[in-house]
C-alpha cells in the first residue's frame, strides 16, 4: 500500500461562497463554452464521473448517486458545511492558492480554515500589473510602481504565476525587452486601455516575466489546453524552450502547470533543465479513470524529484477532492504495480510517493 499522508496542493484557487443549482454547478464542473450535448449533462465527463465516485460519501451518500440527489444533499447541508466536509475529506494538508481569478472565491486564509490545512498565496502577475495600471497616471509611474509591486509581493507570496501563454502564446522572445521597447509598449497599452482590460501585450508580458525571474520566487507558467475564451489554441510547453534556456542558472525555479495533453513535453523539460518542474495534477483530474496512464507517462520522462501534485481546482470544493483522490489512486496503482512486479522496492516507492505528494513542493516553495 502506497501512502501519502501529507499532500500539498501546489496550485489551486478558492471555492465559491454561493449556493449552486444544477446548471451553475455544471458550468464550474467542466471547462466549456457551451451547453452539453442534447440529452446529456456535463456530469457525463471523466471529471463528472469522478465527482460522483468520490464526493457523495463525504456528504453521507452512496458513491455514484445521481447528480440531482447529490446537489439536493449539498443544498441541505449548506454551502459552508458542505465545503468544509469536502475539503477536510480531501486529505490535503496545504493549499497554494492563485488569487488572480475574478468572482466570489475564498482567499487562502478562508480556504485553509475550511479545509483545516495550511494555505499560502500565489500572486498572478497579469492581475498585479492591471491593478498597478489602474492607479498609475504616467508610463514612468506605471513601470516604477510595477517593479515595486512585484518586489513587495515577493515578500509574502510563495510564488508568482503567469497566464502569458494563454493570452499571447508561449513562443515569446526569450530575452528581456529593452527599456525603450518597454516604455513604448506601456505607453500604447495605457493610452488605449480602459479600466478592467486584460494585459496581453507581448512586450509587457515578457517584461513582467523577467521582473518575476529577478525576484527569485518560483514562477509558475500555464501550459497545456487553453481555457475557454483564450486567445491561443496551442500552449505546448515545448514552445517555452528558449525562455527556459535563457533563465537557467539565474536561481529561479520554473513550474510548468497543466501540461496536458503535452504532459510528456513538460516532463521532458523538467528532465533536461535543473530549474524546471512539472505539475501533474490537473492532467489527472481531466482524465479521470485514465489518470494512472497519464501519470505513468509523466514518470517515464521526469526525474521523480521534479514532479509536483496539484488539483488545479477552482470554484468547487469537489474538484479539490477529485484531484486528491485521483492522484492517490493513480500513484498507488502505478507504483504499486512496479513494486508487485519486482521493478521497485516498497521503500523506494514510498519515498518517491512522498516526494511527489509534498516533499518536492516543500523544497521548491520553501514550506516549513
Amino acid at each position: 500500500m502506497i501512502e501519502t499522508p501529507s499532500l500539498v496542493d501546489q496550485y489551486c484557487h478558492g471555492v465559491l461562497r454561493t449556493e449552486l443549482g444544477l446548471g451553475t454547478f455544471e458550468a464550474q464542473l467542466a471547462a466549456t463554452e457551451g451547453p452539453p450535448a442534447p440529452g446529456t449533462t456535463l456530469f457525463d465527463t471523466q471529471t463528472g464521473f469522478a465527482v460522483r465516485r468520490w464526493c457523495p460519501p463525504l456528504l453521507g451518500l452512496e458513491p455514484h448517486c445521481p447528480p440531482a440527489r447529490y446537489l439536493a444533499r449539498r443544498r441541505e447541508l449548506g454551502v459552508l458545511e458542505a465545503g468544509r466536509r469536502l475539503l477536510r475529506g480531501s486529505g490535503i494538508t496545504a493549499y497554494l492558492v492563485d488569487t488572480g481569478l475574478p468572482g466570489d472565491l475564498t482567499g487562502p486564509t478562508e480556504l485553509g480554515t475550511a479545509g483545516d490545512a495550511e494555505a499560502h498565496e500565489i500572486v498572478r502577475l497579469e492581475q498585479l500589473a492591471e491593478q498597478v495600471a489602474d492607479t498609475s497616471g504616467t508610463v514612468e509611474s506605471f513601470l516604477a510602481n510595477l517593479a515595486e509591486s512585484v518586489h513587495a509581493a515577493a515578500a509574502h507570496a510563495v510564488a508568482f504565476t503567469s497566464v502569458a501563454g494563454v493570452r499571447h502564446g508561449l513562443a515569446l522572445a526569450p530575452e528581456p525587452p529593452g527599456p525603450g521597447e518597454v516604455r513604448g509598449a506601456a505607453g500604447r497599452w495605457l493610452a488605449a486601455r480602459r479600466a478592467g482590460d486584460e494585459l496581453s501585450d507581448p512586450v509587457l508580458l515578457r517584461h513582467l516575466l523577467w521582473i518575476a525571474v529577478a525576484s527569485g520566487r518560483p514562477l509558475q507558467l500555464h501550459a497545456g489546453l487553453a481555457a475557454p475564451g483564450a486567445r491561443v489554441d496551442r500552449t505546448d510547453p515545448v514552445l517555452l524552450t528558449d525562455f527556459v534556456r535563457a533563465t537557467a542558472g539565474l536561481g529561479t525555479d520554473l513550474v510548468l502547470l497543466h501540461g496536458y495533453p503535452y504532459h510528456r513535453h513538460a516532463a521532458h523539460l523538467a528532465g533536461v533543465f535543473p530549474h524546471v518542474y512539472a505539475d501533474c495534477g490537473a492532467a489527472l483530474v481531466r482524465t479521470g479513470a485514465r489518470a494512472a496512464t497519464v501519470l505513468a507517462e509523466i514518470l517515464e520522462l521526469a526525474p521523480f524529484g521534479k514532479i509536483l501534485f496539484s488539483s488545479g481546482a477552482r470554484g468547487l470544493p469537489e474538484l479539490h477532492v477529485v484531484g486528491a483522490h485521483l492522484f492517490r489512486e493513480a500513484l498507488g496503482r502505478v507504483l504499486g504495480t512496479w513494486v508487485a512486479e519486482g521493478a521497485w522496492s516498497l521503500d523506494d516507492a514510498q519515498r518517491v510517493a512522498g516526494l511527489i505528494a509534498s516533499g518536492n513542493a516543500g523544497r521548491v516553495y520553501g514550506l516549513a
